[in-house]
């Protein structure tokens, strides 16, 4: 099943924040598209070299790009695709099923159905990290999950003070020790808090440190040890959040935390400030990780999970318009 037969499925309002979240890829890298393709009188080696170059500004990453050329053209030639235009189907089908990799890809986070949930979140600084930790928050507290936040970016001037301001704002209760603290100290407290009294979700906030790879890979290995004292099977979530305005310089932290840590998804924050915003088939092809939220705005409600069909219509709505 391809893209289009599953898009036809999905609700008119999501359409149109993809839509608008993803206007300036849309507009910026990939405007040249749909001319590139209707003007062509054939496919041919200079109009896949146009759709390359094209792709690579959208940062949907060299390598994967490359890859995805290759498959396109086999496609094209198997099924003996003549007329450029044609190809505005095959390329939302080619990236769809480079996204997917032959696998069932489920954006929810991997939440206990009974007891306590905890959800790791890292990422260098400035990035957005705090920010979507509040917004997720508030999220499973208007489902009626009770929330604890654990403020451990003890190492950040100011980072306790901000995520205590969001755990106000969003009405959730959060752990805090002074700044310089360990860590893992402020980890021990929380979990002890959430099992006694009875939280469903710990969101726990980390150091933005990348200078050292190998201290970060130590002091995310002591925390974890922290949380699975208590929780074995803790965190059941590790978010890397990468802000899509960064473009490879996102990639190059995320291959670095993945390196250190058990990343299990991405949050992309800024997703609607990018012209860029091919950087989530980089990450996903390269990196084998899936996407878990994109930031498409910056209200408390506009860190929306992520949906690959929303995502590539967000990318080629000038496709469905004439």
């Amino acid at each position: 099943m391809g893209f289009f037969d599953l898009f036809k499925r999905k609700d008119k309002k999501k359409k149109e924040k993809y839509k608008m979240g993803l206007h300036k890829t849309r507009e910026g890298a990939l405007a040249t598209l749909k001319d590139i393709l209707s003007k062509s009188n054939q496919i041919d080696e200079d109009l896949f070299d146009q759709l390359e170059e094209t792709f690579i500004m959208a940062d949907i990453g060299v390598d994967t790009v490359l890859d995805f050329i290759e498959k396109l053209k086999s496609e094209v030639s198997a099924k003996g695709i003549k007329n450029p235009i044609d190809l505005q189907e095959m390329i939302m089908d080619e990236m769809f099923e480079i996204y997917l990799n032959g696998e069932i890809v489920n954006a929810n986070l991997n939440l206990k159905k009974d007891g306590l949930s905890v959800i790791l979140f890292v990422g260098v600084n400035g990035v957005g990290k705090t920010t979507s930790i509040a917004k997720i928050a508030n999220q499973y507290k208007n489902e009626g999950k009770k929330v604890l936040l654990a403020a451990g970016d003890t190492f950040r001037a100011g980072a306790i003070a901000q995520l205590d301001v969001w755990a106000k704002r969003v009405g959730v209760d959060i752990v805090t020790k002074p700044d310089g603290t360990d860590p893992s100290s402020v980890m021990f407290d929380a979990i002890k808090k959430a099992k006694n009294e009875g939280y469903d979700i710990l969101l726990c906030d980390t150091a933005g440190r990348l200078q050292n790879k190998v201290n970060l890979m130590n002091e995310l290995s002591k925390m974890k040890r922290v949380l699975q004292k208590e929780i074995p099977d803790a965190p059941h979530e590790t978010l890397l959040v990468i802000d899509a305005t960064t473009g490879q310089n996102g990639m190059s932290q995320a291959k670095a935390f993945k390196e250190a840590t058990d990343v299990s998804g991405v949050i992309l924050t800024k997703l609607d400030g990018t012209s860029k915003g091919g950087i989530v088939l980089a990450i996903r092809h390269e990196l084998g990780i899936p996407i878990k939220y994109v930031g498409l705005g910056e209200g408390v409600d506009d860190l929306e999970v992520f949906d690959i069909e929303q995502y590539l219509y967000g990318l080629f709505a000038d496709f469905f318009e004439e």
